[in-house]
């Protein structure tokens, strides 16, 4: 990801319940999309494992101009894992899936995720080719505590999340030809705002994300993103600061029309 661009990302988590819901999401991107590249712009879409076969098909026909990822990976590419999916598998779909969410709160919490198998899954995606969009943020009691404590919190993630990557984020990846610099994007989700309504004030969103930077800088102008109850009537809010490089958006991406308002006011 080029960093002049903004990245808008529309997490579809365990929606739609159908292939015909996942369609009409599908037409509305398109839709919003059109069929003309931006430069400024990336838009992708995450939806479960089971949708992306088609979607990359529909995608390669229609050509509308957007990007597909999933919502998670496991670290190894084959073996008797149960139900899990491989960053090989990923990249067998086709050159449309090139994102991959790692880290989101919801399976720290509801899958007992944790800082070591967010640290394996970011090397296999990596050494993959694929664009990981590592997912971190502070829980409700720790923002009570203050700035300093979600601070710390969030320094300690990223710490253990990135563990071990420094060389791994130098040079190209001989086996795909990516550049590894621009394939780590830090999505800034404070948990307290994830599906809450109660978005975390653009500035404080701002000073967060130039936090992370700071704690990154090593990967050299790593993208962030900020993400938590992003709409089509927030999302310009966030994306006036040059510090913050696009979002990461829940719920409004189940609704069409809200897909389509969203995108064209960023464009």
């Amino acid at each position: 990801m080029p960093k002049d661009k903004q990245l808008i990302v529309f997490n579809w988590k365990e929606n739609p319940a159908t292939s015909r819901e996942a369609d009409r999401l599908f037409e509305a991107l398109a839709k919003a999309t059109g069929n003309k590249a931006r430069k400024n712009i990336e838009i992708v879409a995450c939806p479960p494992f089971i949708y992306l076969q088609e979607l990359s098909k529909k995608l390669m026909i229609a050509r509308a101009h957007f990007s597909l990822g999933a919502q998670d990976v496991f670290w190894e590419d084959i073996g008797a894992y149960t139900g899990e999916v491989g960053s090989a598998m990923l990249r067998g779909i086709g050159k449309n899936v090139q994102y991959v969410i790692i880290g989101h709160s919801e399976r720290r919490r509801f899958l007992g995720e944790t800082d070591v198998t967010v640290n394996k899954k970011i090397k296999a995606a990596l050494s993959a080719g694929l664009h990981v969009i590592l997912c971190v943020g502070e829980p409700k009691e720790v923002r009570k505590q203050g700035i300093a404590a979600a601070r710390q919190y969030i320094k300690n993630q990223l710490k253990k999340d990135l563990q071990g990557l420094d060389s791994r984020l130098r040079g190209n990846d001989k086996k795909n030809g990516d550049n590894k610099k621009e394939s780590l994007i830090i999505a800034y989700e404070p948990i307290w705002a994830i599906g809450t309504g109660k978005n975390a004030d653009p500035d404080d969103a701002r000073d967060m994300t130039i936090f992370i930077k700071k704690e990154t800088r090593q990967f050299s102008d790593v993208p962030v993103l900020y993400g938590g109850s992003v709409s089509s009537s927030t999302v310009a809010d966030y994306l006036c600061y040059t510090e913050i490089n696009g979002v990461l958006v829940g719920g409004a991406s189940l609704r069409g029309e809200e897909i389509v308002k969203m995108v064209r006011n960023v464009l």
